[in-house]
């Protein structure tokens, strides 16, 4: 009989230390699982936070409009508009021939791609171009203090009347590019100023070299207005 109960007690015993590994398991994977969907909840998670700035870049949409600041402040004659141009992709006499305006303006670009801008103003000095990173909050420029330490900052392009061209009316004011080695693809602010001051930005798109080459007006237009 003692042998008996000897036996029944070691199997019950081994019973118990199964049971209490089985628990443990199942403490575990819950755990598991909570964690890994706090983190995503939390946007902590460095590919999520990637994936979401990304998807912001791609929901910003281009107008061809530029965006004029505080005009009750300054003078209209400043900026009535501007002819934008480029020297890879588009036709000369049509998606580069533009009329000067601030509501169908060229803003798609290729990086390494020559673009040229023949504004519409009465200020033959003192106006620059700043090329920088999309911002989704644009009152930011209203009272910048523009430097080349800006965050975003990518380049800028002094504008002035050249008065030194054998026919300075239909010659460019000032042209940059963006080198494909040190940018990205991707939406980027033009904002125009004048003595430091922002007078309008437009919003504008830059993709890869040669992505655009091939593409007729028409196609390029339909791109602007996606």
């Amino acid at each position: 009989m003692k042998k008996y109960i000897k036996v029944l007690s070691l199997f019950l015993a081994l019973v118990m230390v199964l049971s209490l590994c089985a628990c443990s398991a199942k403490t575990d994977d819950s755990a598991d699982t909570t964690t890994a969907a706090d983190v995503t909840e939390s946007g902590d998670v460095a590919d999520d936070t990637t994936t979401a700035s990304a998807n912001n870049a791609e929901a910003a949409k281009l107008t061809g409009k530029i965006n004029i600041i505080n005009p009750d402040d300054k003078d209209s004659a400043i900026l009535r508009g501007v002819r934008i141009g480029g020297l890879s992709v588009g036709s000369a006499e049509g998606f580069n021939n533009k009329e000067a305006s601030l509501d169908d303006v060229r803003c798609i670009f290729e990086l390494g791609e020559w673009i040229e801008f023949y504004p519409d103003t009465d200020a033959e000095y003192a106006l620059r171009v700043w090329i920088l990173k999309h911002r989704d909050d644009q009152e930011y420029y209203n009272d910048c203090e523009f430097s080349d330490l800006m965050p975003g900052f990518a380049q800028y392009c002094d504008l002035h009347y050249p008065v030194d061209e054998e026919n300075p009316d239909s010659w460019y004011w000032g042209s940059f590019y963006l080198n494909q080695d040190e940018c990205e693809p991707g939406y980027y602010d033009f904002v125009f100023t004048y003595e430091g001051k922002a007078i309008g930005v437009l919003q504008t798109r830059f993709y890869n070299a040669g992505e655009l080459s091939g593409k007729s007006d028409e196609e390029l237009e339909a791109l602007m207005h996606e």
